[in-house]
């Protein structure tokens, strides 16, 4: 009998070992490593347990491993971590576009034909504006479903008929429903999800760009995430050039150099164990 997982969405499906490599992969572990960690994680797992059991299990293996691929393996929810009270996710969609070379603006009023709206993020690019919504959710098994880009698409549609060249784009940490697909990808609205599209997905982006938050430091504590979020602190690579904000919220010495080695080795993509 295969192997049960239960996933955040609360659907089950078998346990493929490959999918737990892929994973460990893509936070930069090396082959060997991520091969190692599944065979010996296969061998204490039961049928029902749950994916972020499996990932918890996964994430401290490779803390002893080196703290930065944890930190990137644990990038999802990392960015669940902004939560109600940290910084809005629209910022933090700007932040990557600018990491990509676009202007970017947040909270906009734009007037359409007919009304005016309120736009989370606003991108400048050669031969358009963007105008994206983003839907952050703290429960990695909400998806953003048809009604929202049924009011986006509308939104845009008048947006347009007062600015030449406009797009719309719904981004969202987590998934969308297949209807919500099949209704942007017929009226030509793109969407980003964590992962969606098949390539260029939002995971893959962040990565790319190396645009990773301060909560996904595992040299923190959870109370000091939080004090940092709250000095608008939010950016890994904030902390490289503003090392004064670990000493205002009590973190000196020999465990203020550990932070800073994690945000060296989190902040270079292309690092490998």
């Amino acid at each position: 009998m295969s192997l049960v997982v239960s996933k955040a969405d609360g659907t089950v499906e078998s346990f493929e070992p490959e999918k737990l490599v892929s994973s460990l992969k893509r936070a930069g572990a090396s082959t060997d490593v991520a091969q190692d960690i599944a065979r010996d994680l296969e061998k204490s797992l039961w049928s029902g347990i749950s994916t972020q059991e499996i990932y918890g299990r996964a994430f401290a293996r490779l803390r002893e491993h080196r703290r930065g691929v944890a930190a990137r393996y644990s990038l999802k929810r990392a960015v669940l971590d902004f939560g109600p009270s940290g910084f809005p996710f629209e910022s933090y969609i700007a932040e990557l576009f600018r990491a990509e070379g676009y202007p970017a603006e947040v909270d906009k009023i734009i007037q359409g034909k007919c009304v005016d709206h309120e736009v989370d993020v606003v991108v400048h690019q050669k031969d358009a504006k963007t105008y994206v919504e983003a839907k952050f959710h703290n429960n990695l098994g909400f998806r953003t479903d048809l009604k929202v880009v049924l009011y986006v698409q509308a939104r845009i549609e008048d947006i347009a008929q007062a600015n030449e060249l406009a797009r719309g784009l719904v981004v969202t940490n987590t998934k969308f429903t297949s209807k919500a697909i099949q209704y942007a990808s017929c009226h030509g609205l793109e969407l980003l999800a964590w992962d969606y599209p098949h390539h260029g997905t939002l995971h893959e982006r962040i990565d790319k760009a190396a645009l990773y938050p301060i909560t996904a430091l595992t040299t923190l504590s959870h109370h000091e995430k939080r004090a940092l979020l709250e000095d608008r602190i939010v950016l890994c690579n904030a902390l490289s050039s503003r090392t004064e904000v670990l000493q205002n919220i009590g973190v000196t010495g020999a465990k203020a150099t550990g932070v800073l080695e994690e945000v060296g080795a989190l902040c270079m993509p292309e690092g490998r164990v």
